[in-house]
């Protein structure tokens, strides 16, 4: 197996000067290719702050985050803005498409900031609706899709780029039981036939039934893992 995540020793800290609060603790958190793990635990408990600093969306104050051998703490902020374009998916809980884009624009923008031709662009955006079942919905913009159809579309967006590991934020949070089940058969269907890195923030019980690992963590430190 190949490490993708590597995390040793961070911790998010703020009211430096006053009254400190550790978002994240002092955490240790390996992760493999082809996990499907879920990060659980109270609201507060620094899981989202956690995602963000492996998804190089914040800094560490102390600790080092280690994706495919690049520590990424050492990284200066336009080095890492391409890293992230190149390794890293990200899913959010609000959807977080452009809405003046249609759906096929959206998940190709991410291929346009690479620079990637379009006739490449044109097989991708065809694979990953095919994989989303969306293909009669390419030319629709975000505000004509339900909910659980944009959030489709967003996991097709964070594959676009083909990155070593997808990091969903909450992704079920805003639907309904239907789409939460048809998502997550999605991803459990490009976990299992092409070994896509899932690593997920959530509440949501049917996410964690999904997960094969489920890390705990409460007031920002790792305490228990399943």
């Amino acid at each position: 197996m190949n490490t993708v995540i590597d995390a040793h020793n961070v911790s998010k800290v703020y009211n430096k000067e006053t009254v400190p609060v550790y978002a994240v603790n002092n955490v240790h958190l390996h992760i493999e290719k082809g996990e499907f793990t879920a990060l659980v635990g109270p609201s507060g408990s620094g899981k989202t702050t956690l995602l963000n600093l492996i998804g190089g969306l914040d800094k560490p104050d102390n600790g080092t985050v280690f994706i495919n051998d690049v520590d990424i703490t050492k990284l200066s902020a336009n080095r890492l803005i391409e890293f992230r374009l190149k390794n890293i998916g990200f899913v959010f809980q609000s959807f977080n498409l452009i809405p003046v884009l249609t759906a096929r624009e959206n998940v190709e923008f991410i291929m346009l900031l690479q620079g990637v031709n379009k006739s490449i662009r044109d097989a991708r955006v065809k694979q990953l609706f095919a994989q989303i079942d969306m293909n009669d919905k390419l030319d629709t913009r975000p505000a004509q899709l339900s909910g659980g159809q944009q959030q489709r579309v967003a996991v097709a967006r964070a594959l676009a780029s083909k990155p070593k590991f997808v990091l969903a934020d909450e992704p079920t949070a805003n639907l309904d039981s239907q789409s939460t089940s048809n998502l997550l058969d999605i991803m459990a269907k490009l976990n299992n036939d092409e070994r896509i890195t899932f690593l997920f923030s959530t509440h949501d019980q049917r996410v964690i039934d999904r997960a094969k690992r489920v890390i705990t963590l409460v007031d920002g430190r790792i305490v228990n893992e399943k």
